[in-house]
């Protein structure tokens, strides 16, 4: 029996196959190789095609299915698309398809990095008040998917006029395999739709924006039956028609979920060319300058809150990347880089490094201050001063955002991360523990695999989300260890970020 899960990215789709009683993912496939197109018609545009992402999720489930084709004859067994029982879908977030009553699409994908509806969004804050937005989406309108939705309305009213429904990127994938038009309260949250304090569609951000409730799909759970797969979309994927698609959530919510981060406390990071953190809150709250976003995680209810907490930083493994091109000796591995950086202890010798070299940070308030190098002493610090530098420097901009999610009511005291990027360095991992006085605990899993548990969740193969992660393979546990030097250098650290 297996499950089958899809990573719907901006940069590539991914699919995993997962045997459901052992939780291990036999098969996986990405596609394209490459990185798919951003189309950018304008400075601050982002747009893809929808139909690109069903390509990709073709190619994948081909290169998947051969796979375990190939596993099974090995096996001297035969493999049939009808053991696959549900499928789950992960999806870049905050993302705008319209389509007609046709179910077809009517303009590119507005995807998360566009930044064109930042004006929309802010009219709407002042329209509604800070204090409304706040205590009611728990976020600024900013320049989620309303906000792009009411760009499309001013900028193209024919193709407003002809809308029937507006969706996400993951709910375009559901409709695609289903024929079904649904979406999810931590869907809507993410689009900023979604009253809190209410527990519904909020009336009020749709009547200042002039949209009708109708525009919006009707809401399944995220763990349930979402839909079938056609027969058109069976055919097309080599799958079983009627397969249930019983999972779907956003990319950031999904990776905590596939790093099992449920439970107030427990935070789900990742550190590639950009940073998260993402905690875990059982308590409806906010922050009051909107320097990190709330939507609903997977498991929210109104009964049982369970809010995530959303910090972006910008400059994180970019920084790392800049310095081994810039700065490292010539033709250094990142493993050398971090030989090198051990060799100088904790704190770089008094050098700080502020790492938001990679454009306006939110937790900055927006502000774009740039990557800076403060306190070098020319007669005593070198390369690999600077390069351990950079590394804890991403790490306190970590903690200066878990500082604001303490401030919210959350207690940190657990970090999953998959072993990857930024996290395969035992100075990051070391330090981040370190000066958090949280244990890190590493995993082998990712996004695509976590969807296909997720799946196995809302089909109720598995009794609980508990269940379903028990079989994650933790690779590595790193303990807080001599916190009172990190804790002296973060100190240090941020009075250098403070006194800009």
């Amino acid at each position: 029996m297996y499950l089958l899960g899809y990573d719907i990215g901006s940069s590539s789709v991914k699919a995993s196959l997962v045997e459901a009683e052992s939780g291990r993912s036999v098969a996986s496939a990405f596609y394209p190789k490459t990185e798919a197109p951003i189309i950018a018609r304008k400075p601050g545009w982002a747009e893809q095609d929808p139909a690109m992402w069903m390509g990709y999720l073709k190619e994948a489930t081909a290169d998947v299915l051969s796979q375990v084709r190939a596993i099974a004859t090995l096996e001297s067994k035969a493999f049939k698309p009808e053991q696959i029982r549900a499928i789950g879908i992960s999806y870049q977030m905050h993302g705008l398809v319209c389509v007609d009553s046709e179910m077809n699409v009517l303009r590119p994908a507005i995807i998360w990095c566009d930044s064109r509806a930042v004006p929309y969004g802010e009219m709407a804050r002042e329209a509604l008040g800070g204090e409304f937005c706040l205590e009611h989406l728990l976020n600024a309108p900013g320049n989620f998917t309303a906000a792009k939705l009411a760009w499309v309305k001013e900028s193209e009213p024919e193709v407003y006029s002809r809308i029937w429904k507006v969706m996400l990127p993951g709910d375009y994938i559901a409709m695609r395999l289903t024929g079904s038009v649904c979406t999810t309260v931590s869907g809507l949250s993410e689009g900023i739709f979604w009253d809190f304090k209410e527990n519904s569609v909020s009336r009020e951000l749709l009547d200042c924006f002039g949209f009708d409730e109708t525009v919006l799909p009707q809401i399944r759970p995220t763990f349930g039956v979402q839909g079938y797969l056609t027969k058109a979309a069976a055919e097309t994927l080599g799958l079983k028609e009627g397969t249930p698609v019983t999972y779907r959530g956003g990319d950031q919510p999904n990776n905590a979920l596939s790093l099992g981060v449920l439970r107030p406390g427990e935070i789900a990071s990742t550190a590639g060319t950009s940073g998260v953190v993402y905690g875990v809150n059982d308590k409806i709250s906010f922050d009051p300058q909107s320097r990190v976003n709330t939507f609903a995680h997977v498991n929210h209810s109104a009964a049982d809150p369970r809010l995530g907490i959303l910090l972006c930083i910008n400059g994180t493994g970019i920084l790392n990347s800049w310095i081994r091109r810039n700065v490292a000796p010539e033709g250094i591995s990142y493993e050398e880089m971090n030989d090198l950086a051990a060799s100088v202890p904790i704190g770089s010798d008094g050098i700080s490094i502020l790492p938001f070299g990679n454009g306006a940070e939110r937790m900055l308030g927006n502000r774009d201050t740039g990557c800076s190098i403060h306190s070098i002493d020319f007669n005593r610090h070198g390369k690999a001063h600077i390069i351990r530098a950079a590394q804890e420097g991403i790490v306190f901009s970590f903690m200066y955002g878990m500082e604001i999610m303490g401030e919210m009511g959350m207690k940190i005291d657990k970090i999953h991360a998959g072993r990857a990027n930024m996290f395969l360095s035992p100075i990051f991992r070391d330090t981040l523990a370190g000066v958090s006085g949280a244990t890190i605990e590493l995993y082998d899993t990712d996004g695509a695999a976590g969807a296909a548990k997720g799946a196995g969740i809302g089909a109720g193969i598995y009794k609980s989300a508990e269940e379903a992660f028990s079989t994650l393979n933790r690779l590595a546990v790193i303990l807080p260890d001599h916190e009172e030097e990190y804790r002296e250098a973060y100190l240090r650290w941020k009075t250098k970020l403070n006194s800009l």
